[in-house]
């Protein structure tokens, strides 16, 4: 039994919430049966879930464990009904736990999770490690495809490498990332759906082209490998584009397809539909009807993070198939432990706080003494009646009003840290808009509040980075 941390002095400001544990979750209980054995899964869900660590060594058996799994596996591996097909997680850990308790139990269950585990939320580690420790427990049940996000690329230019350096070190980042090569590329359901991350590729004719390519790189540039995590359907309704291919500007790399090169993929390979991942979704998944409304879906998106990057609002949906039918289940988000931005410490989080005072102070030096020049209301600085006419006087004015721009803004950083923090994950580059920051609280609370806005703030990210 993991014992929470004490509470001597019964002054805990929510005691109805329970406490973390005090330690370590012993290898004892994590591995009951041996450490060559699959680990409790269960334990370590409900230890994570109270935002519990493992131990390094413990952590890196389960990743260990599952590369062991997954080299069994060929590059496109092959499911019969019933199967439930989750999409991207993206570190919503406390989310992926919501999805598999309304879905079920694991053992009657087949699970085909189509990858992006880790970046954008705050717990990639927890996610990667229940995932891991689903699969080695239920190698014939849960099946994980890699996505875009499983590379060295995406997860130093996002936040999954700071967080496992900040939870573990570096050799931790680096044999997750070496797991990431084992991860097939795509499944086929039933003989009548192709599922993948992203898409098809110009170089894709027959399935058998999948198990041809060598799956234990990095994902390259261009290529494959480079269209099955990256290419999207045309978003068009009848995704007519001028030809089989065109250039993905979204994502900085491979392709859009379109209905003419799908409909004779699908025919070569007597397939139904193509299930897919990879782009965010208002409703949580979105039907290509491109040959009709009164036809099965060419092309069916499912995304599984809801309130993406706990800005979007939207909703997750996984995808059920039994042998009669395929059911869409959606469901809303779930409240996680507040992460201070970045993963800084106390003491970093408050300098916004700090070099507001000190502005404050630097204020009252720099205004005149004479009662006729300006005065402070309220970390504004207004004008008296009388016109300060020297040019001295007017350099003065300049730089009070320049200071208490600043004042205002550092105010506002201080105050609200997190809906920035929540703008710069979406913004190129991490960087606010010009201006925004000293428009205030309603500006940025604004810039936050439709779908359609934070997927405009986001586009940037969804390309691939140059380097």
């Amino acid at each position: 039994m993991v014992e929470p941390l004490s509470d001597p002095l019964n002054d805990r400001v929510l005691p109805y919430i329970e406490p973390p544990p005090h330690r370590e979750l012993s290898t004892d209980l994590l591995f009951p049966q041996g450490t060559d054995k699959p680990p409790n899964y269960i334990l370590l869900r409900n230890f994570l879930k109270k935002e519990g660590k493992v131990a390094k060594e413990d952590a890196l058996r389960i990743i260990i464990q599952c590369i062991e799994t997954l080299k069994k596996e060929k590059t496109l591996i092959e499911l019969k009904f019933p199967v439930t097909v989750v999409g991207d997680i993206h570190g919503q850990f406390y989310d992926l736990l919501k999805l598999l308790e309304m879905v079920g139990d694991i053992a009657p269950n087949k699970f085909l999770f189509l990858g992006d585990y880790v970046d954008r939320g705050f717990f990639s580690v927890e996610a990667v490690l229940l995932l891991y420790s689903l699969k080695v427990n239920f190698p014939n049940n849960v099946f994980l495809l890699r996505g875009n996000h499983e590379c060295r690329q995406m997860t130093s230019h996002f936040n999954f490498r700071m967080e496992c350096l900040y939870k573990y070190d570096l050799e931790f980042y680096e044999t997750i990332c070496d797991s990431f090569c084992f991860l097939p590329l795509g499944c086929v359901i039933n003989k009548k759906f192709l599922a993948v991350h992203g898409g098809i590729s110009p170089e894709l004719s027959k399935l058998e082209d999948i198990n041809k390519v060598n799956r234990y790189i990095e994902p390259p540039n261009t290529g494959l490998i480079c269209d099955i995590l990256w290419s999207d359907p045309v978003d068009d309704p009848t995704g007519g584009i001028n030809e089989k291919f065109q250039v993905n500007d979204n994502r900085g790399c491979s392709y859009y397809f379109g209905n003419k090169a799908l409909s004779e993929f699908l025919k070569r390979n007597k397939l139904l539909t193509i299930i897919r991942a990879h782009e965010v979704q208002l409703e949580g998944y979105k039907m290509h009807t491109w040959n009709g409304d009164d036809q099965f879906p060419v092309v069916v998106t499912i995304f599984s993070a809801p309130n993406y990057c706990d800005v979007y609002n939207n909703k997750g949906a996984v995808i059920r198939f039994d042998d009669v039918n395929m059911d869409i289940q959606q469901f809303s988000y779930s409240g996680h432990p507040y992460i201070l931005p970045d993963y800084k410490d106390l003491f970093s989080w408050s300098i916004p706080f700090v070099i507001e005072k000190i502005l404050q102070v630097l204020t009252q030096i720099c205004l005149p003494m004479s009662p006729l020049t300006t005065e402070v209301v309220g970390g504004k600085v207004k004008e008296l009646e009388e016109e300060i006419k020297d040019n001295k006087g007017q350099r003065m004015r300049r730089k009070v009003k320049a200071m208490s721009r600043m004042l205002k803004m550092f105010k506002t950083i201080r105050e609200e840290e997190e809906t920035i923090m929540q703008l710069k994950g979406l913004c190129p580059g991490q960087k606010i808009p010009p201006g925004l920051i000293q428009q205030g609280k309603k500006a940025l609370e604004n810039a936050l509040t439709l779908f359609n806005s934070a997927k405009s703030w986001d586009c940037q990210n969804e390309k691939r980075p140059n380097k």
